[in-house]
């Protein structure tokens, strides 16, 4: 544990920002994980699960939880997989 008063508190902000990032990131994953199964399952929401994939993916890169050129990475695959089923 660090001794001087800043170093203290940058301890406490990076513990808090990291929780906030890893919340995001699940948040993340599991959009991408809904959108991915209603797709191999072709199933009548897949259209909205996908939407509400890429607009997760594009708030991750926004608060810069993942980088921009892995956002449109992600996204293309992921309308690619949509539009091919």
């Amino acid at each position: 544990m660090p001794n001087i008063k800043s170093a203290k508190k940058r301890v406490l902000v990076n513990k808090t920002k990291a929780a906030r990032n890893k919340s995001a990131n699940s948040a993340l994953k599991t959009a991408i994980k809904k959108a991915n199964a209603a797709i191999e399952a072709n199933s009548a929401d897949k259209d909205a699960l996908v939407t509400a994939a890429v607009k997760k993916i594009d708030q991750a890169a926004a608060k810069g939880i993942i980088h921009k050129n892995n956002a449109a990475r992600k996204k293309s695959a992921l309308v690619l997989k949509a539009n091919k089923a």
